[in-house]
């Protein structure tokens, strides 16, 4: 063979090995000169679809959402700000708590820039684009420390969610920055002052609605409008006074993507997590990512982006339904109704969704009861309700705990009240002296009634809850306590469940054989200071896990 075949061989195998290797070229948006980050501490999809939020809806309407974005764990501001900044989960970047410091953290990030920092958008802009002009303006002042200083050609932290505002859109206006992001923290502290879905909450994310406004306006104002995107977005939701647990209500929040290059009222297919954001600017910016980011851009929301051809749908996870009366604070959905019936409403959150309901406990199906109308129930009741829709998605049950109690028949508990200070863990309650006595008909801790007692700045009490529970069938029963702080649950004198200690809101579980009858049954319980909450459920042979009921508590 001639000298001329193998070297023709070669060049072909040179360029076939070429197109192998080589990698498609990534495409980009076109068109977005600036990126306008609004991060809402503690606002959750709840209350954006039940507060008055016009601009959040107007921005729903012209953009892109996706309702159920899932946080880092635990669901808590600093990890998931940290992730959503720094393209990562904690695993990477080592910011596991809102204790963190750069000086003081147990697990150090996988790589580190110049400032010890796990790189963050900021930087990674900043290093792509040596000119870009880069602004922070932040309400919570521990979002400072999460970022590079370096980076940034704006960085200030202010008192309030307003004036935290007006100066973010007085630097927009002035400098017309490539990336600009603020952060409001009001909507976090309502829910830990007042509660999520409590007025107050709802009044506070109005609130940062009306901010975004003026945030919009300032677009406007600095002739950006027309060339930004503008992306809203969530660290997590809350259950109760707080946050930080693995369930949907602090888990999932939901993220706006408006403006340039952004699809109009269009649902983000593709499953996303907090920390996609950092990709999504990168790539809406055509900057390439650092490799040790894990994050990946949310390209279904650009105009001319299809969802990922891998995109593993399966069944998707709808929203369940409302069962009313809905959960209040740490309160279940359903309560107790003394000496009339209860009402049962439901109501779908996915549209188009048919709602099955079961009364027993258990967890509705295909062949459950079809709920139509409005019901009644003249008895205690574990109502579990579940959303269907024509493609065969369903959600996770919704529960709602209707306890009916008939007064006359000796039903309740004696309450003992006690004063503390400084306590950390239950005392010996029967070396104390009770300061008052009520009775209850359940496992409750009233507020109106226990806050006019508190006669010490730190808001230590204790209570002992004592009477008798019924059992119908004998066999194993557990038993329950969810409280804030310490609590133990004791049965005929032994102790059942141990949950003590200085804590948040925390479930605790123990397990004890019953005949049928009736048997002693006492709760104790000390809060150490600030918020306070107590519930007691139970399960077992031919009982689903519920409140204990008004009409099984007797007070002798």
């Amino acid at each position: 063979m001639s000298k001329h075949f193998f070297i023709g061989l070669w060049v072909g195998l040179l360029g076939l090995n070429t197109a192998l290797t080589a990698q498609p070229k990534e495409v980009y948006p076109s068109g977005i000169a600036h990126v306008v980050v609004i991060g809402i501490d503690g606002l959750s999809p709840d209350g954006i679809r039940k507060a008055a939020t016009p601009v959040m809806h107007h921005l729903i309407d012209s953009g892109a959402v996706k309702w159920n974005v899932r946080t880092v764990l635990p669901s808590s501001s600093s990890p998931n700000w940290a992730s959503m900044i720094m393209g990562a989960g904690v695993e990477q970047h080592g910011v596991l708590d809102n204790d963190w410091e750069l000086t003081t953290h147990s697990l150090p990030a996988i790589t580190t820039g110049e400032e010890g920092l796990f790189p963050t958008i900021f930087s990674v802009v900043k290093n792509a684009r040596k000119d870009a002009l880069i602004g922070a303006a932040y309400h919570w002042e521990g979002f400072g420390r999460l970022f590079e200083k370096k980076a940034m050609h704006y960085d200030h932290h202010f008192p309030t969610a307003a004036a935290t505002t007006s100066h973010f859109v007085e630097y927009m206006v002035q400098h017309k920055p490539l990336l600009a992001f603020m952060h409001l923290d009001h909507v976090d502290g309502a829910g830990h002052e007042y509660g999520h879905g409590s007025a107050e909450y709802y009044q506070a994310v109005a609130l940062a609605d009306s901010l975004i406004g003026e945030v919009l306006q300032g677009l406007k104002r600095a002739g950006m409008d027309k060339n930004t995107l503008v992306i809203l977005t969530a660290d997590h939701g809350g259950v109760g006074y707080g946050h930080g647990g693995a369930t949907i209500a602090e888990a999932e929040i939901a993220m706006i993507l408006y403006g340039k290059g952004i699809k109009k009222g269009y649902q983000v297919q593709q499953q996303v997590v907090t920390y996609d954001l950092a990709a999504t600017i990168a790539f809406a910016l055509k900057i390439v990512p650092p490799y040790v980011w894990t994050g990946r851009p949310i390209k279904s929301a650009f105009t001319g982006f299809k969802e990922p051809a891998n995109l593993w749908l399966g069944k998707s996870l709808l929203p369940a339904p409302v069962i009313y009366p809905d959960r209040h604070l740490y309160d279940e959905a359903g309560g107790l109704f003394i000496d009339r019936q209860a009402t049962v409403k439901m109501a779908p959150v996915a549209a188009g969704s048919m709602i099955r309901y079961t009364l027993d406990g258990t967890d509705p199906d295909t062949r459950s009861a079809i709920y139509t109308q409005p019901f009644m129930l003249d008895t205690s009741a574990v109502v579990k309700a579940k959303s269907f829709d024509k493609k065969g998605n369903e959600s996770i049950p919704a529960v709602a705990y209707f306890r009916v109690l008939k007064t006359g028949n000796g039903n309740g508990l004696k309450v003992d009240f006690y004063h503390g200070k400084t306590w950390k863990y239950l005392p010996a309650f029967h070396s104390l002296v009770a300061a008052h006595q009520w009775e209850s008909a359940e496992f409750k801790l009233p507020r109106e009634q226990i806050l006019p007692l508190l006669n010490n700045s730190d808001g230590t009490f204790g209570a002992v809850l004592s009477g008798y529970i019924t059992i119908d069938t004998p066999g194993k029963y557990t038993f329950f306590t969810r409280s804030d702080d310490g609590s133990k649950l004791l049965i005929n004198g032994e102790e059942v469940v141990n949950n003590d200690g200085d804590h948040g809101v925390l479930e605790r579980a123990g397990s004890i054989q019953l005949e049928k009858g009736k048997h002693a049954i006492r709760v104790e319980y000390f809060n150490g200071h600030g918020g306070f909450w107590l519930e007691c459920y139970y399960k077992g042979p031919g009982v689903p896990r519920q409140i204990i009921p008004a009409n099984r508590l007797f007070l002798k």
